[in-house]
């Protein structure tokens, strides 16, 4: 009988095991994951992540073994304490592209898609169009943390949001480049996002370019 007893709490335990794996599991995704230090436009770490959730805890592990953990805190949600005890948020910008994880030394970008900005937008009646034809660029203001913006010159082609990491910089980049938009000094900088490769470095600013 002791046997018995024994035996089906050991299956009982197994199938516990396996029921709480396949819930971890679920939890869990695959993502891409842009880090940038604070105050910096330039990201440290660009590549594949996965992405964790369990009753409101968020685990973000980087390819290179990088881990953050947050704990959330308070009754608002989006409020966390990271692995070292300091205060972190998510920030809203990237709509259903992915989420925004401001740490106190660090800026979390986690995209669910690993190109996430191949979204194809029409361009609105308040689009700013840059001066030089070389290359012709449109810039759309959503909201405070995102421009929409298409960039052309000859076979070039870049579309998609640049998301504000710092200030008044911005950044955006799909499989082969990556643009970054100083505001302040109305520069755009177009570089290869694996060897760094410098395309464009021009002026954007034109009078009715609006307040983002």
């Amino acid at each position: 009988m002791m046997n018995v007893s024994r035996s089906f709490l050991a299956a009982t335990l197994a199938i516990s095991s396996l029921s709480l794996a396949v819930s971890a599991k679920a939890d869990t995704v695959q993502a891409r994951c842009d880090v940038y230090p604070k105050g910096s436009d330039l990201a440290t770490y660009s590549g594949a992540c996965t992405f964790s959730q369990r009753q409101g805890a968020v685990g973000i592990q980087l390819q290179n073994g990088k881990r953050y953990d947050l704990v959330p805190v308070g009754n608002n949600p989006g409020n966390y304490r990271d692995q070292n005890g300091k205060a972190a948020y998510r920030q809203a910008g990237l709509g259903d592209q992915g989420q925004i994880f401001r740490l106190a030394n660090e800026s979390i970008f986690v995209y669910w898609d690993s190109a996430p900005y191949t979204q194809q937008s029409a361009q609105p009646a308040t689009t700013t169009t840059a001066k030089s034809p070389t290359p012709l660029t449109y810039m759309t203001p959503q909201g405070s943390n995102v421009i929409m913006t298409q960039i052309t010159e000859g076979e070039f082609k870049f579309r998609g949001p640049l998301i504000r990491t710092s200030g008044n910089k911005f950044v955006g980049e799909d499989r082969q480049v990556r643009v970054m938009y100083d505001k302040d000094t109305s520069r755009v900088v177009v570089i290869n996002k694996v060897t760094g490769t410098e395309f464009y470095n021009y002026f954007f600013s034109t009078a009715n370019e609006g307040k983002l």
